[in-house]
């Protein structure tokens, strides 16, 4: 399962940016693992549909330390820990906007 997603606002640029485009999978098989450095997207019950890159993976493998780019961004900073149940998808591919 796939999904097209606009990216809002600029938690990690310069990576992605305002108005790009992402392309989300939850389809293991379609980009291994998911490991520090990947780009999730996922729910969070305050902030809503979120999209952050993983920091830290915990032991069991179902909890996850998430960042943004930048110092004020809204992630585990300031949330704590996600679970991997709120996993949208992984980032698999970036369309930039023109």
């Amino acid at each position: 399962m796939c999904r097209l997603l606009k990216v809002k606002g600029q938690s990690l640029e310069p990576i992605y940016r305002d108005g790009d485009f992402v392309l989300i999978s939850k389809i293991p098989i379609l980009y291994g693992k998911i490991q520090p450095g990947d780009q999730i997207v996922f729910r969070h019950a305050i902030y809503g549909t979120l999209i952050k890159m993983i920091e830290e993976i915990s032991p069991s493998g179902d909890d996850f330390l998430v960042l943004g780019m930048h110092a004020n961004s809204v992630d585990s900073r300031r949330f704590g820990s996600i679970q991997k149940g709120d996993i949208i998808g992984k980032v698999i591919w970036h369309f930039k906007k023109s």
